[in-house]
């Protein structure tokens, strides 16, 4: 796959979000500087045919192709939506407006969030990829592209202001990639630690899910991230057992001989299909929703 095509994979990912509630495509750019009380625009919601499409190329079992990307580019409603994307990032870093108007909601329904996921794209493309999983007082709080630090920044608003009675984390792929800068393996242990303390501080019930395997990423193709998963992971399986919380190991069955997501389970080697979502939700529903 030529580099054109892996940061056109790369695109595709970040903006594979679940459609909300509120205005669709067009560029936005804020009305006021500094502090205001209401900072966020309408919540961005992603077109049907876009939708379908990511879902069919990338959640569908399948081997991905440089035809199947060049019919994603050629999208204009993905094109849209991906533009108006990247604008509202370079003015909400954290992505505090993200679930914004789906916190309101959860919080004013009639079933109240009981679990919440999250997470980055592997946790966001999870409810595409299995909608059902999510109901019944599940929530999905998964950002694309976004590093642990970034999650920090909003598991007040995301998490801790939902009152939920657990909180799944899993993180990790994007700090090795080094979405956000240069950082380090410490820099990923604080974050998850910091998480971990503010929800016990809240009397939320905390599981770690492992890092997922990959061999390689499209969008940092320098970076081996195959020893960094293995370390972190061991860490996170220590921390989890030191401190007395819940741990998932979503690597060990999602990984083929050579470090590799196994290419039955994700289409592009980072993030799983139907079938990794399908084994990760049995492993879910063993662990944590037996508790």
């Amino acid at each position: 796959m030529s580099l054109v095509h892996r940061s056109v994979l790369w695109a595709a990912l970040v903006a594979m979000a679940s459609p909300s509630q509120g205005a669709g495509g067009g560029e936005f750019r804020p009305a006021h500087l500094g502090m205001v009380e209401q900072p966020c625009p309408p919540t961005l919601e992603l077109p049907a045919p876009a939708r379908d499409l990511l879902i069919e190329l990338f959640l569908v079992p399948r081997k991905l192709t440089p035809a199947d990307l060049d019919r994603l580019t050629s999208n204009p409603q993905f094109k849209q939506f991906s533009e108006a994307n990247r604008l509202r990032a370079s003015d909400d870093w954290a992505g505090l407006c993200r679930y914004r108007a789906a916190n309101a909601s959860a919080l004013g329904g009639a079933v109240h969030p009981r679990i919440v996921f999250m997470g980055d794209s592997i946790t966001e493309n999870w409810t595409l990829g299995d909608p059902g999983f999510f109901e019944h007082g599940i929530v999905g709080r998964g950002i694309s592209g976004q590093t642990t630090a970034q999650m920090l920044v909003r598991f007040q608003s995301d998490v801790v202001a939902l009152h939920p009675q657990m909180v799944h984390i899993l993180g990790g792929t994007n700090d090795i990639a080094g979405n956000t800068g240069p950082t380090s393996a410490q820099d990923f242990k604080n974050n998850i630690m910091s998480m971990v303390q503010i929800a016990r501080s809240n009397r939320i019930e905390v599981v770690l899910g492992a890092i997922p395997p990959s061999a390689a990423f499209n969008w940092r193709p320098q970076v081996d991230p195959k020893p960094w998963i293995k370390q972190l992971n061991g860490w996170l399986r220590d921390y989890a057992r030191q401190s007395g919380i819940g741990f998932i190991d979503y690597y060990a069955p999602l990984v083929g001989p050579s470090g590799e997501f196994r290419t039955d389970l994700s289409n592009d080697g980072v993030h799983p299909n139907r079938s990794g979502y399908r084994l990760m939700r049995r492993l879910v529903e063993k662990d944590l929703l037996a508790r």
